[in-house]
């Protein structure tokens, strides 16, 4: 039966007037809804609504993140740290080894080349004027002394510890992390070296990053529960041959020893809604003390 003009309107003739309120969906423009997706907020209709942890995605927010609406990284895997697994968790390890061999072999080849690496205060003594050493403005020495070896037994030790410490380190804190760690470790040994040693002794090689990769691996075998046996008595072993031991800088290995400590537990106990920050933020910290240590130091012999 039709419909007498002036009667009410039926259903079918009332949608044009909701249509005017109802946004339509993005990717079904004849579609009218009411629900938008959670990250992007298009609407988007039954059809296309993939459901997420809070609502509903969209098929492409989903096919461009993860599916739980969060950010694509969100659902990566992580360390305890809160570092990326890598698919090569001893990349880094490695490469820092390759380095230290090639400067070893470079410095076996042109021996002059040692002298340009080395830790130093200043050099020559006095009476002499002074022309190079820290104090002189070379503070690149306390990144190169951390690379260079001299001895066969020296690199083959250190380069035996870093791949034995380092290779689990990086897999536990992920590789940004585990390289700060390493070179905050270095350079507190280097700046502990300058300040207490004398002025005219040089010093080189990896172990003051390498005892800073002994004191992060006991705090996170301490954070995991783990015996403490093995590592307490191979940092005791190597404490009697910092101290017990001839022409080697003791400073550099305690250095390194403390700033690995403090790294590592800021790496391993931080809070995860902070992580980022307190972690980056230790490091920075101790960055500073290397600073500061070096400026006192560089007062002193000025």
């Amino acid at each position: 039966m039709d419909q007498a003009p002036g009667s009410p309107q039926g259903p079918e003739e009332q949608r044009p007037q909701d249509a005017q309120s109802l946004p339509v969906c993005y990717r079904h423009p004849d579609r009218e809804t009411g629900v938008r997706c959670t990250r992007c907020e298009r609407p988007i209709c039954p059809e296309c609504m993939v459901s997420a942890s809070v609502g509903f995605q969209c098929p492409e927010c989903v096919r461009g993140g993860s599916g739980t609406g969060h950010a694509p990284t969100a659902a990566q895997p992580r360390t305890i740290a809160g570092g990326a697994v890598a698919a090569d968790p001893r990349l880094l390890t490695k490469i820092l080894i390759g380095i230290n061999v090639a400067v070893f072999i470079a410095v076996q080849v042109r021996p002059s080349l040692l002298d340009h690496l080395v830790l130093v205060g200043e050099w020559p003594p006095a009476p002499y004027q002074a022309t190079s050493g820290v104090a002189e403005g070379e503070w690149y020495r306390l990144v190169t002394a951390m690379f260079a070896h001299q001895a066969v037994w020296h690199i083959g030790f250190n380069m035996l510890s870093l791949w034995w410490l380092g290779g689990p380190l990086e897999a536990a804190l992920g590789r940004v992390r585990y390289l700060a760690l390493y070179f905050v470790s270095g350079l507190a040994g280097s700046a502990l070296t300058y300040l207490l040693a004398s002025p005219f002794e040089s010093s080189l090689g990896a172990s003051g990053a390498i005892f800073g990769l002994f004191g992060a691996t006991a705090v996170l075998m301490r954070r995991l529960r783990y015996d403490m046996r093995p590592i307490i008595a191979l940092l005791v072993i190597n404490m009697i041959f910092t101290f017990g031991w001839g022409n080697i800088a003791w400073q550099a290995h305690i250095g390194g020893l403390v700033a690995g400590v403090i790294t590592g537990y800021a790496m391993v106990h931080a809070p995860r809604e902070r992580r980022a920050l307190i972690q980056y933020g230790t490091c920075a910290v101790v960055l500073v003390i290397v600073v500061v240590l070096t400026l006192i130091r560089t007062a002193q012999l000025s």
